[in-house]
């Protein structure tokens, strides 16, 4: 991975000249005014932890797997948002880990944790480092560590820690085991997603899980962060997937899910999935796999407006047949042709793009294919054929390296992502874009903003958002402020704040609201059982004010 970017740098490209001249014309983006530093340039912090502290992790996990370099240290700070590239594309490095420790085995995670809260270090459990929402990064620990005192941080007990660890799963990258009778597969967390498909398309199977960080990311991030792949409508979103899991606490081990589904009361794997790393790490997973499709076919179709492809994709949900993939940008991101990532700027033709793919037998994808046509035809739909279609299929993992690219050119690019009730998906989209355009305008970036409804059910959808500017003055800061314009207008509409980028520290505030107080409470319950010395990803996820709520 690239330590200030996404993925391969063999990837990214410079943006054509055209674009660039639409983007300084209908955004006024100038190129940035220094690039950015050099890795061998960049300097950290020095080390918080004490000399006992590395030496007793260095114990439970070897020497060689205790690493407090200068670039392991940069290499695992923050995540992969706009504005954490900004950062440390700049050299900024305040909130680095104090070291890196590569445990091997669920039981030297333990011993990890536990060490840990003896000695007041945090710990962020550190995947495939592709979060976008603040997630990788503790709040509340002063350069010099927390003093003592009643007034601590979001997720913090009492007194704080003094440093923190990134856990870097890596080492736990195994398929376990593989299940042809259940169709079910043990999975460790720090297995990447390409390493997964391919170990079970050697037996015949896929996860079916293709989210745009695919790439990249790891298993135990998928189960983390609640995870939802492009092919959602077929497959399910990653929470869908695991029947079972392992997880690692300050307090011991937790073991969850004896059967695929069961009424022994409220089913605390759904309490894991989602927990992005605050109250404990997740050791392995076990989730249900799917025969590799015979078939696959991908398509496209065009309609007149947005209000028009979502009823036609509202009813596919609600009635079938259902697709595999099934997506619609709206008349912007059409326009633009971001759809298609190699062909943005070339000024597509007016309308809303949907894109359909199916999988299956060659029997099943000819007839689900034949039906959807009824049904899109029905509802104004125009046939465009398999371009398109295969088209987004052939780029679907691109749109990160091209936002690598925006930014070299001195645009700013971003996403967000929320979903809602059918009913409430026209009003939720406009506020989101008057939100984001009035923010940015304000600050003298006015946006380009795109969209494009990314996964379906029969009761609602998720919309996500892509937002292009100039980068202007201070853009970490514009950035702040409309996107908790963009969050205030979300719950404010009825979405929920992540539908399936997660929570971390950027959507904090929002899921406190989104929970309620009493919730809120419930989660701080749970985290001081199983985390009572608040070291495990503080600031993330509980909301600031649960330990008042209780």
């Amino acid at each position: 991975m690239l330590w200030s970017g996404w993925g391969d740098p063999g990837r990214a490209a410079p943006l054509p000249e055209p674009v660039v001249a639409l983007l300084r014309d209908l955004l006024g983006v100038r190129p940035a005014e220094a690039p950015p530093v050099a890795l061998a340039d960049v300097e950290v912090p020095e080390t918080r932890l004490a000399a006992d502290g590395l030496t007793a992790l260095a114990k439970i996990v070897g020497d060689r797997n205790v690493r407090a370099d200068t670039e392991s240290r940069v290499r695992h700070t923050r995540g992969k948002s706009t504005t954490d590239l900004l950062r440390i594309r700049a050299g900024e490095t305040s909130d680095a880990p104090d070291a890196v420790v590569l445990p091997g085995t669920h039981d030297e995670v333990l011993a990890v944790l536990r060490a840990c809260a003896e000695r007041r270090i945090a710990v962020v459990p550190f995947g495939g480092g592709t979060s976008v929402v603040g997630g990788l990064a503790p709040s509340g620990l002063a350069p010099s560590g927390l003093a003592p005192s009643g007034l601590a941080p979001s997720g913090l007990a009492p007194g704080g820690v003094d440093a923190f660890i990134a856990l870097d799963l890596r080492r736990m990258d195994a398929v376990v085991s593989i299940d042809d009778v259940s169709r079910t597969a043990v999975l460790q967390p720090g297995l990447r997603a390409p390493a997964a498909e391919a170990a079970l398309a050697e037996r015949g199977y896929t996860l079916g899980h293709f989210p745009q960080s695919y790439e990249w990311a790891s298993i135990g991030g998928f189960a983390a962060a609640r995870s939802s792949g492009q092919a959602s409508a077929g497959y399910g979103r990653f929470d869908d997937m695991v029947v079972a899991l392992t997880a690692a606490t300050p307090e011991g081990t937790l073991e969850l899910g004896r059967a695929p589904k069961s009424a022994a009361g409220p089913d605390l794997r759904q309490l894991v999935l989602g927990s992005e790393g605050a109250l404990g790490v997740i050791t392995s997973v076990t989730v249900r796999i799917r025969p590799v499709p015979e078939a696959k076919a991908y398509e496209g179709w065009r309609f007149a407006s947005f209000a028009e492809g979502a009823a036609a994709l509202r009813r596919l949900a609600q009635d079938g047949p259902q697709p595999t993939v099934l997506r619609l940008s709206d008349e912007t991101e059409t326009m633009v042709g971001l759809a298609d990532p190699a062909e943005i700027g070339a000024g597509a033709s007016a309308g809303c793009l949907a894109v359909l793919g199916f999988e299956g037998t060659p029997e099943r994808v000819a007839g689900t294919r034949a039906g959807a046509a009824d049904v899109l035809r029905a509802a104004g739909g125009e046939p465009l054929g398999t371009g398109p279609g295969e088209k987004w299929e052939h780029g679907r993992f691109d749109a990160p390296y091209l936002r690598d690219s925006l930014l070299d050119a001195g645009a700013f690019a971003e996403t967000l992502e929320t979903a809602a009730f059918w009913t409430d998906v026209p009003a939720l989209y406009e506020a989101v874009r008057e939100a984001l355009t009035g923010t940015l305008s304000e600050a003298g970036t006015p946006p380009l903003v795109m969209c494009h409804i990314s996964h379906v059910y029969p009761s609602g959808a998720s919309l996500y958002f892509t937002v292009v500017s100039a980068q202007g003055g201070d853009p970490v800061g514009h950035w702040a402020r409309a996107k908790r314009a963009a969050g205030d207008a979300i719950i404010d509409a009825g979405g929920t704040i992540s539908h399936h980028h997660g929570v971390g520290t950027d959507h904090r505030d929002g899921y406190a609201r989104e929970i309620g107080p009493l919730g809120a409470a419930v989660l701080q319950a749970v985290k001081d059982r199983v985390d009572p010395s608040g070291i495990m990803n503080p600031g993330v996820l509980i909301p600031p004010e649960s330990r008042d709520c209780q």
